[in-house]
């Protein structure tokens, strides 16, 4: 990473990129890619057979990719897209591509950094395309610039895993309280792919919206959404997934843990049974630990006799004789307060590899002292 780069951003702000996964010396990172409201300082890959590209630049290099984007999300899927759609006309796309060849692996992740320094307005659209056998893992940090009154991030993403293929998207968002987060993205997972997508946002922010779909096309398909939030007072967060399994055998999971600290929080989860043999569940657990509003919408919905679909949600506030039962084991009340916290944020999440499980617990860890 240039020394220009990293000197033109503050302390306070790199701080911020740490906190959401962020690293500037790309010491445990395969690859980077950094977005400053709409330029692009660095774009590369460490990796023989993995390719990251600014979207313009891939779109003149491989005509192929023309064919990709704007195919699963849609250009006219609501005011948002179009929004994004049409400045790309005008100014050019913004975000990268990357393309992990068939049987390639990356053991540390490549990184992806969209910070918001001075634009009221941010768009980026990414594409990530993971061929036969390829193994993937990409962590993308948003964050604002700190003291950044205001704006809207806009941000379209593209996943496309090929047969027997593995990609895990994670995203840790670290927001100023005046921002507007508007992601839209969509999976598309062949025949024994693998598809995570995990999702941490721990500070306040002023609103986000989000939907990620994952459509399971291909025979023993797999999907797991595992999303960590805390809607911080003032904060609205109305979230979700879907997955759709299209192909016999195929299987997801979505598993959401929220707290609201006096903020509002919407969990929308639904799993589609379209095949046979298919399996689908659905976990939602909310915790109240100040008056706020969490609202968990799970809908499964089967379409043939042999698709077995679950959910299960609950929300509630710490119950007093947990507190008191560690208490008795030698915890003051707050120690065995933040004990419950961290045991329920606690998400082991299969398959990422253990740098990466390590930022999503540090994010927590981060985010633990506010409450």
């Amino acid at each position: 990473m240039s020394e220009e780069l990293i000197t033109s951003i503050s302390a306070e702000d790199r701080e911020r990129l740490e906190m959401t996964g962020i690293e500037l010396d790309e010491e445990n990172r395969s690859g980077s890619f950094i977005q400053t409201d709409q330029h692009i300082h660095h774009s590369a890959s460490k990796i023989e057979g993995i390719e990251m590209l600014p979207l313009d630049i891939a779109l003149g290099k491989y005509d192929w990719l023309k064919e990709k984007i704007w195919n699963l999300v849609k250009r006219d899927k609501d005011e948002y897209t179009r929004f994004v759609s049409e400045r790309e006309e005008k100014e050019g796309p913004r975000g990268f591509v990357v393309i992990a060849r068939k049987g390639s692996k990356n053991i540390f992740p490549l990184q992806s950094c969209l910070f918001m320094q001075n634009a009221e307005i941010q768009t980026v659209h990414n594409i990530i395309i993971a061929e036969e056998g390829a193994e993937l893992h990409l962590i993308t940090g948003c964050t604002s610039s700190i003291g950044r009154e205001k704006g809207t991030h806009y941000g379209i993403t593209e996943i496309y895993v090929g047969k027997g293929a593995l990609v895990s998207n994670t995203m840790i968002h670290t927001w100023g309280e005046n921002i507007r987060v508007l992601p839209r993205s969509a999976a598309v997972v062949e025949e024994d792919g693998t598809f995570l997508s995990n999702y941490v946002s721990m500070n306040p922010v002023g609103y986000v919206q989000m939907y990620p779909v994952a459509d399971l096309i291909g025979k023993n398909a797999v999907a797991r959404f595992n999303s960590v939030v805390v809607a911080q007072k003032g904060s609205e967060l109305d979230m979700g997934q879907r997955a759709i399994l299209n192909a016999e055998g195929t299987s997801a999971e979505l598993i959401s843990r929220l707290i609201t600290t006096g903020g509002k929080a919407v969990s929308r989860s639904h799993i589609i049974g379209a095949a046979a043999d298919t399996k689908g569940h659905i976990e939602c657990k909310g915790l109240i630990l100040k008056d706020g509003t969490i609202h968990a919408v799970p809908e499964i919905e089967g379409r043939l006799t042999n698709t077995e679909l679950s959910h299960e949600a609950a929300v509630g506030k710490i119950a007093r004789d947990e507190i008191e039962y560690l208490m008795a084991r030698g915890l003051d009340e707050e120690e065995a307060t933040a004990t419950i916290i961290r045991g329920f944020l606690d998400v082991k999440i299969k398959g990422l590899p253990e740098s990466l499980q390590k930022k999503i617990d540090m994010a927590i860890d981060a985010a633990e002292s506010g409450f």
